[in-house]
């Protein structure tokens, strides 16, 4: 899928300092392919999360258009817009946002509970693919930074999304998981899908086809990777 943001920014009203404007993301083009993974590097602050955020759908622009395969994806309905990046775009957040009360089986399906759907033999394969199918049973609470983030990527890959946005999804994981994290998103790009990761850990950079870089809201094109780990 291809993903296209034209001179889309993101301002906020603010009650001080010298202007009442604070601009978050200065107004930048950007493209996302299919079979491409781009990393996002920058600072905390520097609006990369924001940006991220702009282009997966879960925040509207101040100025600017996203488009996916040439549809305008912020010209949809809300109630449309929610069913297009259920359908089409997955979503590994930064911090831990599952379901306490459920297992690991039922927060992995949580994409397809949500539209009275089941799938768990689709689920099963993610999960053995991830290494955390013998994990089924287990509540939230039992498991470890990197197994937490594994059943976030088997959630977010549940619908087999033709987009895939990580934010931050490294970022209380240690070396090995860090590593292990970094090359399913490789992977997936492998498999056609368009994925788009943020972090602030410049190393990420080795695992990407292209590299991005944020300072102070704008964003740079930094570098493409030759080498595949």
């Amino acid at each position: 899928m291809n993903i296209i943001g034209a001179q889309i920014a993101k301002e906020y009203f603010r009650k001080r300092g010298e202007s009442n404007v604070f601009e978050a993301v200065s107004p930048c083009d950007i493209s996302l392919l299919p079979g491409t993974l781009t990393i996002l590097c920058g600072k905390s602050g520097s609006g990369k999360s924001t940006l991220l955020n702009m282009l997966s759908g879960m925040l509207r622009p101040t100025h600017g258009s996203v488009e996916y395969d040439g549809a305008d994806l912020y010209a949809m309905p809300d109630d449309a817009l929610s069913r297009f990046r259920n359908r089409n775009i997955g979503y590994i957040p930064q911090g831990r946002s599952m379901a306490p009360a459920w297992n690991v089986l039922e927060n992995v399906m949580m994409p397809l509970t949500l539209y009275g759907e089941r799938d768990e033999d689709r689920a099963m394969e993610l999960m053995a693919r991830l290494s955390i199918d013998g994990l089924r049973d287990m509540k939230m609470s039992r498991l470890s930074g990197g197994e937490l983030k594994r059943v976030a990527i088997a959630r977010a890959l549940i619908r087999n999304p033709a987009a895939v946005f990580a934010d931050e999804p490294t970022g209380d994981l240690d070396e090995e998981n860090t590593q292990t994290v970094f090359r399913m998103l490789k992977d997936m790009a492998r498999e056609g899908k368009t994925v788009l990761a943020v972090t602030h850990d410049q190393d990420a950079a080795v695992y990407a086809d292209r590299v991005l870089t944020m300072e102070s809201g704008k964003c740079f094109v930094q570098a493409s990777a030759d080498a595949e780990p």
